[in-house]
């Protein structure tokens, strides 16, 4: 049969194994296999491509390639009429974790990892006109119905106000309280990623008169900066402070400071404790920690402060506390202080012109004096 003559899915269509989770019998998104190229050229293509991203990629091209598989369509190469199938799809079929569909975000990203495989075999990417059509129609529908999913969740913005709720529920007599403390504020200061933060060593910090600078890599503009991070006027959340009192701590424990700046320490307070599995030896062998790790810093933070939704949050949409909070924080303190938005980028690593950027700058500005309606007389 045609990928022409196939009928089109809808939401009683046969799901392949559920969620769609079934190992397809093409490969990955990123990288996909291309003639010609080596092994050694393979890799050095992944390694191009930042980590979260690619496992992103990835999951949605394993998912579409088993829709197109089952109902009998080419997933490789794509027409786009079968694009616009499956994003139909997508917007029909509730997914077994949530009972509802994709969210429009999570089916553009789809969308972008169909386009990337094609690419990476050299193939050219199916027309998106008629599925961009659908998910349009499908994010309208979702905001005339008022229904959570036509909302772009961001990560809930850790200000200054904030940060000091955060801060002030760890218990800074223990190791873990402060290694989190310095995460928290050094995170702040630096506009840092959560994978940024991650990859961040002692050496990468150099102490002068008015704080210190972070050799940090941005690799999401590809370049590294060192951006200065000043003494804090209060003590309790000047990051400055927090740096040290945590090298001081590591030294206390008999660990020299050089290697990975955040580390990670277990229930009995161990640091960098070998971690194994079945025997078999898991996690950095430094003691690194990762980027989800240096996220779940924030998010137990906040539980444990007790921090509840801002009010301008629609109430089936809590607050959202994540690794991002602190990039998003750091950039909302900066409009509402004044801050020149390029002098911004440039210490927080955005790209020039950066929607996030302007989207962060916006939104803070909301009810200040660049709101339109102040100031004409009402």
């Amino acid at each position: 049969m045609s990928t022409t003559d196939t009928p089109p899915p809808t939401a009683e269509a046969p799901a392949v194994g559920g969620a769609l989770d079934v190992e397809p019998l093409d490969g990955p998104a990123v990288p996909a296999a291309r003639s010609g190229l080596s092994d050694a050229a393979r890799e050095a293509v992944a390694a191009g491509v930042p980590e979260e991203t690619a496992r992103g990629y990835d999951g949605d091209w394993r998912r579409f390639t088993a829709w197109a598989l089952a109902l009998g369509r080419s997933p490789k190469p794509c027409t786009g009429d079968t694009l616009t199938e499956y994003v139909t799809w997508l917007t029909l079929t509730p997914r077994p974790r949530t009972g509802r569909p994709y969210k429009p975000a999570s089916i553009d990203r789809a969308m972008a990892s169909i386009a990337v495989a094609h690419q990476a075999a050299e193939l050219p990417p199916p027309h998106q006109k008629g599925a961009r059509l659908v998910l349009r129609g499908y994010e309208r529908r979702l905001k005339e119905t008022k229904d959570p999913r036509g909302r772009r969740r961001k990560a809930t913005a850790a200000t200054p106000p904030v940060l000091r709720k955060m801060v002030g529920a760890l218990d800074r007599t223990t190791p873990i309280g402060i290694r989190d403390a310095a995460a928290l504020l050094t995170g702040f200061a630096l506009a840092a990623r959560r994978g940024e933060a991650a990859l961040l060593n002692w050496e990468d910090l150099t102490e002068v008169e008015e704080g210190f600078e972070a050799e940090l890599y941005r690799p999401k503009v590809n370049k590294e900066q060192p951006p200065g991070v000043p003494y804090g006027s209060n003590p309790a959340t000047c990051p400055v402070r927090a740096l040290r009192a945590w090298r001081t701590c590591l030294t206390a424990h008999g660990r020299t400071p050089t290697g990975p700046l955040f580390v990670r320490i277990d229930r009995h307070g161990r640091i960098a404790h070998p971690m194994t599995r079945h025997g078999r030896p898991i996690g950095d062998a430094d003691g690194r920690m990762t980027g989800e790790g240096i996220g779940d810093i924030v998010t137990r933070a906040a539980t444990r402060a007790g921090l509840t939704p801002p009010a301008d949050l629609l109430p089936d949409l809590p607050a959202r506390w994540t690794g991002h909070s602190l990039r998003r924080g750091f950039a909302t303190a900066a409009r509402k202080a004044g801050k020149d938005m390029i002098e911004t980028a440039r210490h927080g690593g955005w790209v020039d012109g950066s929607k996030a950027l302007t989207s962060y700058f916006e939104e803070a500005g909301r009810w200040d004096e660049s709101n339109p309606l102040y100031g004409i007389g009402l």
